[in-house]
């Protein structure tokens, strides 16, 4: 009969006695990968967090942790702050106007004959610039100074005639009607000369317009005219341009709000220095003194014209040149300097970042007075005190700090100038810094 015996079954991987060995071998394989393979996503995740944790430190960082450093001190650049003199000067656009402008037009008519500048030549007045034909002119003087000389001969023979009629008068030889009329007759006759001397006179000033000369000391510009060229008397059209270069004026428009203190310095008989920059207001040009202002302000702009000039030996400023004129209006004295560098602005308003003397930075607020080039005059700090020019977007209250380059000064004792602090912070002499280039703006506003 058959079996009926029930048969269990046997999981895989299972070690049933009398399973195939090389079954058993690869169900203990399967059954070891099946246990280990969790192990892998814990693995990469510690790998990840090991490799991002050690790039994100800086090398020679402090370590978190124990043993974890204090933070690092912030470097920048310092400056003390200086007692000294400031200089408030005022600025506007202004143009180089020659202080004399000739164009030389004929006054008489004819053909050039010669042309006797070159181009851009430095005249002098009285020199020789063109000759026009003058044998119209020397006829005509000829023709009048005959006249005159025929006219003479008749006044001489006139008043012979009348000293005659004066005797027979005087014996009653004669009417005494005679005697009157030749006394008109030598009145018609002086007369008569008179004319013709003026007429000899207009001939010679006329042959004197055929040679035109300098009327200033200037420089030609462009020659307008060749020889051979038919000029007309009294035309509009020039012959040549002569303009004054020595000395020369600047014109510029102030705001009115800056007049009183210009006023202010005339009225006490001071000089008031007015020098020309260029359009980058880095260099200057030439040195001089205002001359004038205008007696009205221009309504439409607000503005005041005044008028400065130059010696101009070097011939630096051209005509119709634009120029930064600067005028000095004050200079104050004792006034507290710092770098412009040093100086930052907040909704509160400004301030500066103070270094105390255990080398932690101290915000303090101040008010910005007069400023010129790198140096501003502020009040709210002591002199001595030394402020950060540099490092501004690392720096807060208490945050430790260490002086990074050679600390410099604000311009020192005298006046105020030149470099304002030391290191990157400091520019080159003179530099303008943006936001703090002059005192008083043209507009009459206030630089702060």
């Amino acid at each position: 009969m058959p079996d009926e015996t029930p048969h269990t079954a046997v999981p895989a991987g299972s070690h049933e006695p009398n399973a195939d060995p090389d079954q058993r071998l690869q169900g203990h394989a399967q059954g070891h990968a099946r246990r280990w393979w969790w192990l892998l996503p814990v693995v990469v995740v510690l790998a990840a967090w090991f490799y991002f944790s050690h790039r994100a430190a800086p090398e020679g960082s402090p370590k978190s942790g124990r043993g974890a450093g204090a933070p690092r001190a912030v470097p920048v650049v310092t400056a003390p702050a200086t007692t000294g003199s400031i200089d408030a000067y005022i600025t506007a656009l202004g143009i180089v106007t020659p202080v004399n402008t000739v164009t030389v037009t004929s006054r008489a008519q004819g053909q050039i004959l010669t042309v006797n500048y070159r181009e851009g030549q430095m005249v002098h007045k009285g020199d020789l610039l063109l000759t026009i034909d003058p044998r119209p002119y020397q006829a005509a003087l000829t023709q009048a100074e005959g006249q005159l000389d025929h006219d003479q001969a008749l006044l001489d023979e006139a008043r012979i005639d009348l000293a005659r009629y004066k005797a027979a008068s005087a014996r009653n030889a004669i009417a005494g009607q005679q005697l009157e009329d030749q006394e008109k007759v030598v009145l018609q006759d002086e007369g008569t000369v008179k004319n013709d001397r003026g007429l000899v006179e207009s001939a010679r000033v006329n042959l004197q317009y055929c040679t035109i000369t300098s009327p200033i000391d200037g420089r030609v510009g462009l020659r307008l005219v060749d020889p051979g060229n038919i000029v007309l008397a009294n035309s509009t059209t020039g012959l040549v341009v002569i303009a004054q270069l020595q000395p020369i004026t600047v014109v510029a428009s102030i705001a009115e709000d800056s007049l009183p203190q210009i006023q202010e310095q005339v009225r006490q008989g001071h000089q008031v220095a007015v020098d020309a920059f260029d359009r980058t207001q880095q260099k200057k040009i030439a040195s001089g003194s205002l001359l004038t202002f205008d007696n009205l302000i221009d309504t439409t702009t607000g503005t005041v014209k005044l008028k400065a000039i130059f010696p101009n030996q070097d011939g630096a400023l051209f005509p119709s040149q634009f120029v930064n004129a600067r005028l000095l209006v004050s200079t104050q004295q004792g006034a507290t300097l710092v770098p412009t560098a040093a100086i930052q602005r907040n909704a509160q308003g400004a301030f500066v970042y103070a270094i105390k003397s255990d080398q932690t930075a101290e915000t303090r607020p101040v008010t910005v007075g007069t400023t010129e080039g790198n140096v501003a005059a502020v009040t709210g700090i002591s002199p001595g005190e030394v402020v950060a020019v540099n490092g501004f977007d690392k720096l807060q209250d208490g945050v430790k700090v260490t002086a990074a380059g050679r600390p410099g000064g604000a311009g020192g004792p005298g006046k105020a100038g030149g470099v304002a602090g030391a290191g990157p912070a400091g520019g080159k002499p003179g530099q303008k810094r943006g936001g703090h280039r002059r005192q008083q703006p043209a507009d009459g506003g206030s630089s702060q």
